[in-house]
C-alpha cells in the first residue's frame, strides 16, 4: 500500500516498521512531527516528550543499552544541548539499535542558525545517513537500525527541512516484531571512567574501518551512468535539485551512507567523468573529505553555502541559465513579517514592558521572541533556549559593577524555563544577581505547534500526568519574590513590573494564560475564564491616536482616509487588551 507522507511521517512510519520499541525528542521545527506520528502507535512503541534535547538522547540511549531499538529526534540546534551524551555515545555504541534524527534548517524558516550537522557525525565518529525523499526516509530508518546493531554504533539519521515537510509516495508494510536485546552489566563498554574511555576509543578508530569498507559496498551509495561528461555527487535533498537541473545529461553518485565517505567509489566514480560537480547544501562537507583525498572537483566555488539551496540556484551556479519567472509588480506586495496572534496574552505582557525605561530585554526561543519586532520593540537580544536568564544574569552584573542605572528583564516562556532555563536561574540566585525573570506560561508548547510540556498534566501520547509547578520550582531554587498575573489584565500586570522594578533581589514574575489558539484542556477550562465575543472602535469617540494599533494586534487596522482604527471582527478574539488601552474608551464589546 502506498501513502502520501512527509518525511517526517515517513521518519515514523520506519520507525514503526523497523520494530522500534522507545523514541523520545524535545520539539522543534522541522523535526517536531516525527514524535507526534509515532505516538498513535502507543501498544508498541513507548513515546515522550523529554524536557530537552539532551534528555531525550540519553533517555533512548538508556532504552539502546536496556536492549530496546531507540530512536531520538530533534532540530539541528537541539543537537549542540544533546552534545554531551552524543560524543560520548560515540565510544559505547549501543546494544539495541540506536537511530538519532537531526533536522537541519537551511534557509533558517525557523531557526537562530543554519549549521550543517554533518560535521557532528565526523567528529563524534559515527556513521550518518541522508534520505532525499519520503521513501527514503521511511526505508533508511530501516537500514541504520541493522546497521546500528551489526556494527555498534549511533546513527545519525541528517534530515532538511525540505525532505522533512515534502510529501512524496512511500510503500508502507508491517512492523518487524523484534525483541529485547539481553541487557548485560558491561563496565568495559558502558563505565565511562577515563581509563575505560581510552580502550573505547580505540575500539571506536577500528568500527570506523568497518564503516568505510561499509561505505564502499553498500547499496545506500550508488552510481547512476548516463553521460559522462559530468559527473555529480550529492546527498540529500540537493541530489533531487541536481536532477532536476541535469537529468540524463550528468551521472550521479548518490550518497545515502556519508559518514565514512565511500572514497573507493567517489573516485573511480571521478575516473569515469570529464568534469566533476558536488552538490550539496550549506558547508562543503563532501567536497573538502574529497579534494583532500587528491580528487579534483566544483562546489562551493560556484554553489552559495548560505541559505536554502534549489534547482534555480544549481542552474545560475553550474551552467549559468537564469529561470524566468513571472513578473509582477513588487510595490503593491504588501510586506507581512510573522507577528503575535490576535488574543495572544504574550501581547499585553510586552505592550506593558515596552513602557519601561533604562531597561535591557534579554529574550529566549519561542512565540514570544516576537516580542521585538514593532510595535512592540520589547526585546533586545535572542541567542538560544535558555539563555534569556543567563545573559540577563551577566548584563546585570557588568552593569552594577559599573555604575550603570540599567535593570534587566529576563523573558522565558514555560517550556524553555523547563528545557534550560532552570539551570539558568539557579545561577542567578547562587551568585547573588538582581535580575527581574519573567516567565510566559501560555499552557503550552506554543511556537512548534502546543505539544505537551512537563507543566501541562499530559504526555506525549495522552496519559495524564504530574502537573510541574513553576511557581513551586521557582521557590526551591531559592527565589524569595515571586508573583503570578494574567498578562492581559494590565492594571495588575504594570503593578507586578512596579514591585519587582522596587527590588534589590532577583524576582520572578509568571504570566500565566493560555495560548490564544489552544484547545483547552480539561485542567485549563477548570483554572480560566475564558473571553467571549468581539470588540468594535466607536468611530464617533476615536480620536485617531493608534494606542490601540502600537499593540500590534493584527486584527486592529487604521484606516488613514478616515483617521480612525478598526477592528476585524473575523481576527478578534476577545482579550479586552485593546479596550484598555484607548484612552477615550472608543472600544467596547460588540458581539458574542
Amino acid at each position: 500500500m502506498k501513502k502520501l507522507l512527509t518525511g517526517n511521517e515517513a521518519v515514523a512510519v520506519g520507525a514503526y516498521e523497523a520494530g522500534i520499541h522507545y523514541a523520545a525528542a524535545y520539539p522543534g521545527t522541522p523535526s517536531t512531527e516525527i514524535l507526534e506520528n509515532i505516538a498513535p502507535y502507543k501498544e508498541e512503541i513507548i513515546a515522550e516528550w523529554a524536557p530537552n534535547e539532551k534528555v531525550a538522547l540519553e533517555s533512548a540511549l538508556g532504552a539502546s543499552i536496556a536492549g530496546a531499538r531507540s530512536l531520538a529526534a530533534m532540530k539541528h540546534v537541539g543537537l549542540n544541548v544533546a552534545a554531551d551524551p552524543f560524543f560520548t555515545a560515540g565510544y559505547t555504541g549501543v546494544n539495541g539499535g540506536f537511530v538519532l534524527v537531526v533536522a537541519d534548517d537551511p534557509g533558517l524558516h525557523s531557526s537562530q542558525n543554519e549549521q550543517d550537522n554533518r560535521y557532528y557525525a565526523r567528529s563524534a565518529k559515527v556513521a550518518m545517513v541522508e534520505p532525499s525523499n519520503s521513501q527514503e526516509a521511511k526505508d533508511m530508518v530501516k537500514a541504520a537500525i541493522k546497521i546500528s546493531e551489526e556494527f555498534d554504533t549511533l546513527v545519525l539519521f541528517r534530515m532538511t527541512t525540505r525532505i522533512c515537510h515534502s510529501k512524496s509516495l512511500v510503500e508502507v508494510g508491517e512492523r518487524e516484531e523484534v525483541s529485547m536485546k539481553k541487557y548485560e552489566k558491561n563496565l568495559q563498554k558502558y563505565y565511562v571512567a577515563p581509563a575505560v574511555a581510552k580502550q573505547l576509543h580505540v575500539n571506536l578508530e577500528e568500527r570506523l574501518k568497518k564503516l568505510e569498507e561499509f561505505s564502499n559496498n553498500t547499496d545506500l551509495n550508488y552510481i547512476e551512468w548516463n553521460d559522462k561528461k559530468i559527473g555529480i555527487v550529492s546527498s540529500g535533498v540537493a541530489y533531487q535539485y541536481a536532477k532536476e537541473v541535469f537529468g540524463k545529461n550528468a551521472s550521479y553518485l548518490k550518497l545515502g551512507f556519508t559518514y565514512p565517505l565511500p572514497m573507493e567509489k567517489i573516485k573511480k566514480f571521478a575516473e569515469e567523468v570529464d568534469t566533476l560537480y558536488v552538490v550539496e547544501e550549506l558547508e562543503p562537507y563532501l567536497e573538502d573529505q574529497i579534494k583532500a583525498a587528491g580528487i579534483d572537483c566544483i562546489g562551493k566555488d560556484k554553489i552559495p553555502n548560505i541559505w536554502e539551496l534549489n534547482s534555480e540556484i544549481v542552474a545560475t551556479a553550474l551552467l549559468e541559465e537564469e529561470k524566468s519567472i513571472i513578473d509582477y509588480d513588487k510595490s503593491k506586495v504588501v510586506n507581512r513579517p510573522p507577528t503575535l496572534c490576535a488574543g495572544c496574552p504574550h501581547r499585553g505582557f510586552f505592550y506593558g514592558l515596552s513602557k519601561r525605561k533604562d531597561v535591557m530585554i534579554t529574550g529566549d526561543i519561542g512565540c514570544y521572541t516576537l516580542g521585538g519586532a514593532d510595535p512592540l520593540g520589547a526585546m533586545d537580544t535572542t541567542i538560544c533556549m535558555g539563555a534569556s536568564i543567563s545573559v540577563g544574569h551577566g548584563a546585570k552584573k557588568v552593569f552594577d559593577k559599573y555604575n550603570k542605572d540599567m535593570r534587566v528583564v529576563s523573558v522565558i516562556g514555560d517550556s524553555t524555563f523547563f528545557h534550560t532555563g532552570i539551570n539558568s536561574l539557579l545561577d542567578v540566585v547562587y551568585n547573588n544577581s538582581n535580575t527581574i525573570t519573567c516567565i510566559l506560561d501560555n499552557r503550552v508548547t506554543g511556537m512548534t505547534g502546543h505539544q505537551e510540556n512537563p507543566g501541562t498534566g499530559y504526555t506525549l501520547q495522552g496519559d495524564v500526568t504530574k502537573m510541574a509547578n513553576i511557581p513551586d520550582i521557582v521557590k526551591a531554587l531559592g527565589i524569595e519574590h515571586v508573583k503570578t498575573v494574567n498578562p492581559l489584565k494590565l492594571e495588575d500586570l504594570n503593578k507586578a513590573f512596579d514591585w519587582a522594578f522596587e527590588l534589590d533581589e532577583p524576582s520572578v514574575i509568571i504570566t500565566r494564560y493560555p495560548c490564544a489558539l489552544k484547545k483547552l484542556s480539561e485542567f485549563d477550562k477548570k483554572e480560566f475564564e475564558v473571553p467571549s465575543g468581539t470588540f468594535g472602535v466607536d468611530e464617533d469617540k476615536c480620536i485617531g491616536c493608534k494606542m490601540c494599533v502600537n499593540t500590534g494586534c493584527p486584527a486592529i487596522q487604521f484606516v488613514k482616509e478616515d483617521k480612525k482604527a478598526k477592528i476585524d471582527p473575523v481576527q478578534c478574539v476577545g482579550c479586552e487588551l485593546c479596550e484598555q488601552v484607548c484612552p477615550v474608551n472608543a472600544i467596547s464589546k460588540v458581539g458574542e
